[in-house]
């Protein structure tokens, strides 16, 4: 399961239990650490990943800034109420490739806005599944 936290919508995404493709699932609408913790944990309940992945965004040179900081106490606070392990990827520029990936798609608008953090989600689970394929 992916996650790509944000201030007031939080991606998810899935992958089959082979890891070969990641897909979109949900959004998330919650700006409330702690909601959204107990919301992830429903899911998490509900679907039974075998591991958490969150995007840990990084500046476009390498270091980590204040939203990285809310990623990890974000991971913190799940790790707490889980028995699977939580781990960060770094999700630079993935937002903007999901909003290539809509645009191709021709998803404006609302739409667009409604799942650009799923399909992020989905972009961070499926370089976290190709770089453990060629590990």
């Amino acid at each position: 399961m992916a996650v790509d936290y944000g201030d007031a919508r939080t991606g998810i995404a899935f992958c089959d239990k082979n890891e070969i493709l990641a897909s979109a699932h949900s959004v998330i609408k919650e700006s409330y650490a702690p909601r959204l913790v107990e919301k992830l944990v429903t899911l998490i309940n509900d679907e039974k990943p075998e591991m958490v992945v969150i995007g840990l965004p990084r500046n476009m040179d390498g270091t980590y800034g204040f939203r990285a900081e809310a990623c990890k106490g974000l991971g913190d606070m799940l790790s707490e109420k889980i028995d699977i392990p939580v781990q960060y990827v770094d999700e630079r520029l993935t937002t903007v490739i999901a909003h290539g990936i809509l645009s191709d798609n021709n998803v404006r608008g609302s739409k667009r806005k409604s799942t650009v953090d799923a399909v992020s989600a989905c972009v961070i689970l499926q370089s976290f599944i190709d770089k453990r394929k060629n590990m």
